[in-house]
């Protein structure tokens, strides 16, 4: 394959990254003070190995919360280095592939063995395949990490009572999505070929990545109201995209173009320590958890894309992904 596709997909992540830099506005919100604890709270973050979900698992910690540590197999020593790094003992972990839907059932039950009760979820994981790679469930990986996982484990949690919606003097639950703006750049979903696994190469990829976003984006909007569905909110369902954040992504570059990319990702892109300060907002601060429905870009509010934002759209997904939901019961 020709170096082209791979030059384009890693620049056009940092063009983002850059634009991001360059409009950068004062923000609407303020950190989360280091005074706001959430002591006691049960906090469940998926991808808590590495990038942003190490770093607001280290952070969340810090503030008292209780961390159930969500991550893939092989990655047994990052329940210590979190321990050691927050200063906190409250730390346990539990592994799960969210590409495999059998391995997030294997995860629910034992969440529900253990009598879990979850008050804070940072479904945090994701990723972006540099080219199309199938699930054994026969989903594109992309599809089932940041949507299919993710609509399986919620509705686990509700009917295992793992999430409970609050009643009028319990503090809210909160479920918060690390999406992306990207979501913008689809119009979009295709209903007829949801989740369907398809070939494509590094050209493609940065389309499926802002596809799966949307779709992740409209779940998000549409689980906000069937949760809560009355004058009272029950459980605050947020999302937000953290802007260009320090990762790996300079592993699929070309040889020759990683001195100009290293040097562009530390300048353009922050560390993930800087970037979860959207992450903390929605998890730790007070208004974030006596609403619902909040989108951040950054440190700023946003609405998501139009396309997120219609009722007509979450419920055709909604119904749509159901069959999905079923169908996953069963490879369990």
């Amino acid at each position: 394959m020709s170096q082209a596709p791979k030059k384009r997909t890693v620049v056009n992540a940092i063009a983002g990254a850059v634009r991001d830099f360059r409009n950068l506005k004062t923000p609407d919100l303020e950190p989360v003070p280091e005074s706001v604890r959430i002591d006691g709270r049960t906090c469940f973050v998926t991808g808590a190995n590495s990038g942003l979900g190490r770093a607001a698992a280290i952070e969340l910690a810090r503030r008292g919360g209780n961390m159930i540590l969500a991550c893939r197999p092989g990655h047994n020593e990052t329940c210590d280095e979190i321990k050691e790094a927050s200063g906190s003992d409250a730390v346990e972990m539990v592994e799960v592939d969210l590409a495999d839907v059998r391995s997030v059932h294997r995860c629910c039950d034992e969440l529900k063995r253990r009598g879990a009760r979850i008050d804070i979820a940072l479904m945090n994981a994701g990723l972006m395949t540099p080219t199309a790679r199938e699930t054994p469930q026969g989903y594109d990986t992309m599809f089932a990490v940041h949507f299919l996982s993710k609509r399986v484990m919620i509705d686990r949690w509700i009917n295992d009572g793992v999430i409970r919606p609050a009643g009028s003097d319990d503090e809210l639950p909160r479920i918060v999505f690390v999406s992306s703006e990207s979501h913008r750049s689809y119009e979009a979903i295709e209903f007829e070929d949801l989740g369907e696994y398809a070939e494509y190469g590094i050209k493609e990829s940065m389309r499926h990545y802002g596809l799966s976003k949307l779709v992740l984006s409209t779940y998000a909007t549409e689980l906000s109201r069937r949760l809560n569905p009355g004058e009272h909110t029950e459980v605050a369902v947020h999302a937000l995209c953290p802007g260009g954040v320090s990762t790996k992504i300079a592993r699929d570059a070309p040889a020759l173009l990683k001195p100009i990319v290293n040097p562009a990702l530390r300048l353009f892109f922050r560390s993930p320590e800087k970037a979860i300060a959207p992450i903390i907002y929605l998890c730790c601060a007070p208004e974030a958890g006596a609403t619902t429905g909040m989108y951040l870009h950054l440190m700023n509010r946003k609405q998501v894309s139009d396309s997120a934002a219609d009722p007509d759209n979450g419920a055709r997904l909604w119904d749509a992904s159901e069959a999905m939901v079923a169908e996953s019961r069963g490879a369990d």
